[in-house]
């Protein structure tokens, strides 16, 4: 039996080295290796391919360009994120957020201004990536977050409200029609994704009974040929980087803003981590790709990645890669086909992905009720500012703003002073509880009994904490009150953070040494 107890501890002893070919498994992707997921990714980026056709063209229009540079941007921005981006799953295409911001370049200077924008912007996004800007994000609170879905689920809504205004009457019924296939498909299986389902069953039907409602191909004709790499047509001078160097610097702040959110939003649905660096980076890198594409640029587009991740159940970058090869190739060899797609068929996938994307636990009244209204407040000025601008970037600064401030007067109030005479009444100690900053320490001061104290004050910081100079000067200011009136004033219990700050900067805010 000792034996046989040592027989059976040898494989548990081995340190054999694993093979090549098990190591090279190890590094394949899942769909290499997993036929499931190989499908399910595939599909996915097919959907999200469809999906993207009016939206780019719509972005197209809004920017003031043709829809094919709308559509290629989108091709270029994919393919390259696919591979350069720190988000996996996740898909960057032509936005309306960028459209808005170099819309007016284009109106006053024509396309290669714009595209020159493009370009300087993936050179700023690289930049602003490397110098750690994504690091930002950890201080966008969870209150931010929820208003940043709820506004966008809300405005990728009321961008499908006009192609249900105005329109024939059978729209309607295609409309829930498409939702009814997307909430009760999936019961019967998820092997296909059931937008595609939903869109291929209502292009059949439209077709096949001649049903006469707004296609894909009304919102804009179709490219037929490739892009061609190149320069922008602009004069390469002063004149044109100071003219395009504003828009470009807009166009990389509010990319990177909806990107890096983006990525959070997916890194919560999935319970993974992504690199938000190399994210930053990987859409400078995507946007230049686009540029010398004659692309109008971009970032991550919220509604279709929630069609990728949450909707089609998407996790790998090939999902991402295929989103942008399968456009190319709908638009080029498919064209006609594409064009024949019912309008109504992508509005009731863009409604699922609304409703799949608000956070409806966040407005419901046991939750309204047991949330702090500070809490409240910045989620509903975030999403305030997100509908009146129809800017995420604005609503997601505005809120972080908000909660800086609900944040510094909540803890503001957590400090206090306690007195304590000693029982000779030679001296005082006042014992000081909480943070000390800019809020706190405006308080301090007319906390003490600067003309009662006897000629002795000891004030005891053990249970507080110097976070600034604002601290610092009302410490020395009620040292300078004491000593006017021939009274000392010692300090104790500082800790070693706080003890640095205040040896460093006492005597020295005022003038005085």
């Amino acid at each position: 039996m000792p034996g046989a107890a040592r027989a059976r501890q040898v494989p548990l002893l081995s340190t054999s080295a694993p093979s090549p070919a098990a190591r090279l498994r190890g590094l394949r992707p899942d769909w290499l290796s997993d036929p499931k997921v190989w499908r399910t990714e595939v599909l996915a980026g097919l959907v999200v391919a469809l999906a993207l056709i009016p939206e780019a063209i719509s972005f197209s229009i809004i920017a003031g360009v043709d829809p094919a540079i709308g559509l290629f941007a989108s091709c270029t921005m994919a393919v390259t994120i696919s591979l350069v981006g720190g988000r996996r799953a996740m898909i960057s295409a032509a936005t309306g957020a960028v459209a808005l911001v170099i819309a007016p370049l284009n109106r006053e200077h024509g396309l290669g201004y714009l595209v020159a924008a493009v370009i300087l912007a993936g050179v700023f996004q690289i930049v602003l990536g490397a110098v750690g800007v994504a690091k930002l994000m950890r201080f966008v609170p969870r209150s931010v977050m929820v208003g940043f879905v709820n506004s966008l689920a809300i405005l990728v809504f009321m961008a499908q409200v006009p192609e249900m205004h105005d329109v024939p009457w059978p729209v309607y019924p295609l409309i829930a029609a498409g939702l009814a296939l997307m909430v009760f498909f999936p019961r019967v299986t998820k092997t296909v994704p059931a937008p595609l389902v939903s869109i291929v069953i209502l292009t059949v039907i439209t077709v096949a009974a001649g049903i006469a409602v707004p296609t894909v191909g009304d919102k804009g004709e179709l490219p037929s040929a490739l892009p061609v790499p190149g320069l922008p047509d602009v004069p390469f001078t002063l004149d044109t980087l100071t003219t395009v160097a504003p828009y470009a610097l807009a166009m990389a702040l509010v990319g990177l803003m909806e990107s890096l959110m983006t990525a959070k939003l997916v890194d919560d649905i999935t319970d993974t981590r992504s690199s938000k660096t190399r994210e930053s980076i990987g859409q400078g890198i995507a946007n230049i790709v686009t540029g010398f594409f004659g692309g109008m640029g971009g970032c991550a587009m919220i509604g279709q990645t929630m069609i990728n991740v949450k909707v089609s159940g998407a996790r790998t970058r090939l999902s991402t890669f295929l989103a942008g090869a399968f456009l190319l190739v709908l638009c080029i060899v498919f064209g006609p086909v594409v064009s024949d797609i019912p309008m109504a068929a992508l509005v009731a996938v863009m409604v699922m992905v609304c409703f799949a994307t608000f956070d409806w636990h966040s407005i419901a009244p046991k939750t309204l009720k047991r949330m702090p209204a500070g809490e409240i407040t910045v989620m509903v000025v975030t999403v305030v500012c997100v509908l009146a601008t129809h800017n995420l970037a604005v609503g997601v600064v505005a809120g972080s703003v908000t909660a800086m401030v609900v944040f510094a007067k909540r803890v503001a109030h957590h400090a206090e002073v306690t007195a304590i005479t000693a029982p000779d009444g030679g001296s005082a100690v006042y014992s000081v509880t909480g943070a000390l900053f800019f809020a706190s320490a405006n308080d301090l001061v007319g906390r003490f009994d600067y003309a009662g104290d006897p000629d002795q004050v000891v004030i005891d910081l053990t249970a507080a904490h110097i976070w600034d100079a604002s601290s610092v000067a009302a410490l020395d200011a009620i040292g300078a009150k004491y000593a006017q009136r021939g009274k000392t004033v010692e300090i104790i219990g500082l800790n070693k953070p706080s003890a640095r700050i205040h040896e460093k900067l006492s005597g020295e805010l005022t003038g005085s040494n």
